[in-house]
């Protein structure tokens, strides 16, 4: 079972930056890799996908701003941050989907003040 450990999450102001990076236990070359988001009270929300063939999807809210990315020479995702706003405030997850698997990583706190 593979497992993800998410990092680089923290507090920055609106208009700010943060790269976040989910290490995974195990290859990821052949697994679609994910970034969730979950505000308090609400439900837990797709923000950018990354399929093993490189083509990657974002949700609306964030196109234009976020970009996925991987390394799969050192099994790591990737999820770079511009402009960020108050909205973006959520613990990310990072999502693994392989052969044999699909696994949450433990969530990692972005909080961006006004």
């Amino acid at each position: 079972q593979v497992q993800l450990v998410e990092s680089g999450g923290g507090l920055v102001q609106a208009g700010g930056s943060l790269r976040l990076s989910c290490a995974a236990s195990g290859s990821i070359s052949d697994s679609l890799m994910a970034w969730y988001r979950q505000a308090p009270g609400k439900q837990r929300d797709l923000v950018a996908t990354s399929f093993s063939g490189g083509i990657t999807d974002y949700a609306d809210s964030v196109k234009g701003r976020f970009t996925i990315s991987r390394d799969n020479a050192k099994n790591t995702v990737y999820l770079q941050m511009n402009s960020l706003k108050p909205e973006d405030t959520a613990v990310y997850y990072c999502r693994g989907y392989g052969s044999g698997y699909a696994t949450w990583g433990q969530g990692t706190q972005v909080t961006v003040s006004s």
